[in-house]
């Protein structure tokens, strides 16, 4: 366990006022998967909403370009109803932490169903929790995770 605190096994979805940062595109996948292997921490952020997701977690990145069904293969409507399904039950983990293991789920996620977040987040946010039950063998909804 004292591991994954050092991985810092979380989805910090921080809807940050003023973000300054600029979001890079990199249609290659060898050059994604490159820049990948610098750094396993996936950052999306969208200046006009004003909010910034950070996916901290070691194989997450890589297994994003390298396992998951690429971007376009499901709807953003469906990515959103898992969504909110996922993030309803991360966040009753999160405040039972004498039921579940507080390592992993550290953090609540600020998701609000009537905002539209658009393709991307809402790609990697569900990706990420496909990952994570798969990675920790846990089952956040009444759907089997697979890829």
């Amino acid at each position: 366990m004292k591991h994954l605190s050092y991985i810092l096994v979380l989805v910090i979805c921080v809807f940050a006022f003023n973000c300054n940062s600029t979001k890079q595109t990199v249609t290659n996948t060898d050059e994604r998967t490159e820049n990948l292997k610098v750094s396993d921490t996936v950052k999306i952020a969208n200046e006009e909403l004003e909010y910034e997701i950070i996916i901290i977690d070691p194989g997450y990145a890589t297994w994003l370009v390298s396992m998951a069904r690429p971007e376009g293969f499901y709807s953003q409507q469906y990515m959103e109803t898992r969504n909110r399904i996922y993030v309803i039950e991360w966040n009753q983990r999160v405040i039972q932490p004498q039921r579940f293991n507080p390592n992993l789920y550290e953090l609540q996620i600020d998701y609000d169903p009537k905002i539209d977040y658009g393709y991307e987040v809402n790609y990697k946010l569900y990706n990420y929790f496909i990952y994570f039950q798969m990675k920790y063998n846990q089952r956040l909804g009444p759907f089997v995770p697979r890829i």
